[in-house]
């Protein structure tokens, strides 16, 4: 959840920003000013701030290792001998504003990866063998830090060779699910894939590793300190908050390609329908770029530069011209003048079909929205609060029966648009309670008296529907104005983050300057009824069950994370609609899980994914490995066809306003296409109309429907 900056704050912060504390050392470079302005950012600001300790100097110190080190693949325990005399001096050093634990940190970070690199090399250039009588153990936690390099180059050889053995065993699994048996490989030509395809993935790696900065891993040390206080809270360098933004707003000023490394050289993964790229029909996917021109400026190549540098020279304000020089699939080489402009990426846009069973219920409308974006930093900008609010009117203008709004997999974003969004199905109320650490909490309201849609609601979610997600599912299930289907309770993200510009905060140091933001975890909010949904997520009134049905997932999955509180609820009330007949929906649809064997076979699947997941440990000799995995491939046979199959008449139709755009290309056209497919064989999608033909019949709110639903099962 993420708000605008306060002026308010970003005001006090620029009169304490930058005064050093008795004792404290003066602000002398880039990295100190940053560091300084994190730490205020958080005494001042932070929801709940923690002493600068010795635990904060653990935590920090287990990490940051982690981070740069999670697989113990370049460090030696002589490497660790050498950190450990940091352990508990980190916070002494933030309160100086030093960096010697990061600075240590560094070469040997830098040297375990050339070691690794040469091991690699050596490894997977030399012969083979699959015969090693020998357990491998994947799981991190429960490795340690390999003594010596001797020690580390045989777990190296023991990684190499289980990579190639587990590709080379997919190989020849795959090899025999195939109809035909012309044009079969013969083990050794699966093998030599395998050693082919471990060695490009690896090499590719160890490249992008080798062009990482001291700056990239300087955000790696500044987002460990900041995870500290919560996972939310972190620093942002000035591209890693501009990715932030374009990911947010749902759109950019550029020329609407996507880019993807590929060796030395970047080349256009994808283009944006719609996008200037697209409009000049000159660029292509697999094109490979040599030059880049700024207007007015000389050509810079490319070669050998990181991808996030080479986006960096195409983006630009709209109007502008870039020119690139790109080598064609032919091998020919030209230039191409591309004018940027604004590039909408609707991929995450909301979206809405009609769904029927014929026979069953008909003419429901479906939105399905991936994330509440918005465009923070410009009015006029991408909302999916109007979106949405736009789809609901298509869809009453169809005369749905009723509307399901599915948040599954939705991590969340704005919450004025969440509030907005709430308030499209209320009168007018509260629909969240926001509070800081010392403040009294404020009622984001729903200021509208009028009923955008006053039908039938239900909201999907699962375990990984979040933040804003939550906002909407738990204000209109305390409201009782929808019914909340899905996962036995969402993800648990309670907390409200605001970025802070550090250049606004420091006066002078303009060579230091840009510092980048932090994004900082400043506020929790609370539902209507005082409850937080902090960890505990919104319980969903219908459960579902799903293949994370038996795994732990969600907010208390992260370290650090902010506890659980409530305060007092606020006064709320709607008259759209009366929900009475919950139980009774719960009942009936617990009825058809229990005697569905998709549902079941569902359950099934969970429980072996949460087995499949605890398993860390695998054999290292050909024949044993391949016995397991020949056993575990006959025990998931019976799960193939899960999620796949089409729902027995369930249809799918675009909505008559739609139809315009998506014919508009081939490109719209397949990804519609896509999308209907998708929905087609979701049996969650099923129940929920299932559910929905109860709402309807049961319900005395929708008596007015009547009518037109079928009760016949």
């Amino acid at each position: 959840m993420v708000l605008r900056s306060s002026v308010v704050i970003a005001a006090l912060l620029g009169f304490y920003f930058f005064r050093p504390a008795p004792g404290q050392v003066a602000v002398n470079d880039k990295e100190a000013l940053i560091l300084q302005g994190l730490m205020q950012t958080i005494e001042y600001v932070h929801f709940s701030p923690k002493n600068i300790d010795d635990t904060f100097s653990k935590t920090v110190y287990k990490t940051y290792l982690e981070r740069i080190d999670n697989q113990k693949r370049f460090l030696t325990q002589s490497d660790i001998n050498q950190l450990k005399k940091y352990e508990l001096t980190i916070d002494d050093q933030v309160h100086s504003r030093t960096f010697e634990f990061f600075n240590t940190s560094l070469p040997l970070l830098d040297n375990g990866i050339k070691k690794a690199d040469g091991f690699f090399r050596e490894i997977i250039d030399g012969p083979m063998k699959f015969d090693k009588n020998a357990i491998i153990e994947t799981d991190n936690d429960k490795r340690e830090f390999a003594a010596d390099d001797k020690q580390l180059k045989e777990m190296w050889r023991d990684m190499i060779q289980f990579e190639v053995m587990s590709k080379w065993v997919q190989s020849m699994e795959d090899q025999k699910e195939k109809e035909s048996k012309e044009g079969l490989k013969s083990d050794e030509e699966l093998k030599a894939e395998a050693v082919k395809d471990v060695k490009k993935r690896f090499s590719d790696w160890f490249d992008r590793l080798a062009k990482l900065r001291r700056s990239d891993r300087m955000e790696v040390y500044l987002g460990s300190i900041a995870n500290y206080f919560d996972p939310h809270t972190d620093y942002y360098s000035p591209k890693e908050k501009e990715d932030f933004d374009i990911n947010m707003g749902n759109k950019l000023e550029g020329i609407g390609a996507r880019l993807q490394t590929e060796g030395d050289y970047t080349k256009i993964y994808s283009i944006v329908v719609g996008g200037p790229a697209w409009k000049t029909k000159k660029l292509e996917e697999n094109d490979v770029i040599l030059k880049v021109v700024q207007e007015g400026k000389e050509a810079v190549d490319i070669a050998g530069m990181r991808v996030d540098d080479v986006v960096q020279l195409i983006r630009g304000k709209k109007g502008t011209v870039v020119k690139l020089t790109v080598r064609k699939k032919d091998n020919s080489v030209t230039e191409i003048s591309i004018e940027r402009d604004e590039v909408q990426l609707e991929d995450s846009k909301a979206k809405s079909v009609i769904l029927s069973m014929p026979g069953k219920i008909e003419n429901v409308g479906y939105i399905n929205l991936p994330k509440f974006y918005s465009s923070f930093e410009s009015d006029g900008g991408n909302s999916c609060a109007a979106d949405v609010a736009e789809e609901v009117k298509k869809l009453r203008q169809q005369n749905v029966n009723g509307i399901i709004l599915d948040l599954r997999n939705n991590s969340g974003g704005s919450l004025n648009d969440v509030v907005e969004m709430s308030g499209l199905f209320i009168e007018e109320g509260p629909i969240v309670q926001v509070k800081g650490r010392e403040e009294k909490p404020y009622l984001h309201m729903d200021k509208d008296k009028s009923v955008l849609y006053n039908g039938p609601l239900i909201i999907m979610v699962n375990q990984f529907s979040a933040s804003a997600s939550e906002i909407i599912a738990a204000a209109m299930q305390d409201y009782n104005r929808a019914i909340i289907v899905g996962s036995k309770s969402t993800f648990g993200k309670g907390t409200v983050q605001r970025f802070y510009d550090l250049d606004r905060g420091v006066r002078g140091y303009d060579e230091f300057k840009p510092l980048g933001n932090v994004k900082m975890t400043m506020q929790k909010f609370y539902r209507v009824n005082g409850g937080s949904t902090q960890l505990k997520g919104v319980e969903s009134d219908i459960v579902l069950p799903d293949t994370y049905y038996y795994i732990r997932t969600g907010e208390n999955e992260y370290d650090n994370p902010l506890v659980w509180t409530e305060i007092a609820p606020v006064k709320y009330q709607q008259n759209v609609v009366r929900l009475d007949h919950k139980n009774k929906l719960i009942e009936n649809s617990q009825k058809r899980v229990e005697a569905s064997k998709d549902f079941q076979l569902v359950l099934e699947s969970a429980a072996k994914i949460k087995e499949n997941r605890d398993q860390s440990r695998f054999p290292l000799k050909l024949n044993d490995y391949r016995a397991m995995i020949d056993k575990k491939e006959a025990e998931s046979k019976k799960f193939d066809k899960l999620f796949k199959n089409d729902i027995p008449g369930l249809t799918i139709t675009n909505l008559s306003a739609d139809m315009q755009k998506i014919n508009m290309d081939e490109s719209n056209q397949a990804k519609n296409n896509e999308f209907i497919k998708d929905l087609k064989s979701d049996i969650y999608i099923e129940e929920t109309l299932n559910i929905m033909k109860d709402m309807i019949n049961l319900e005395e709110s929708f008596a007015y429907l009547q009518p037109k639903i079928n009760t016949q099962k």
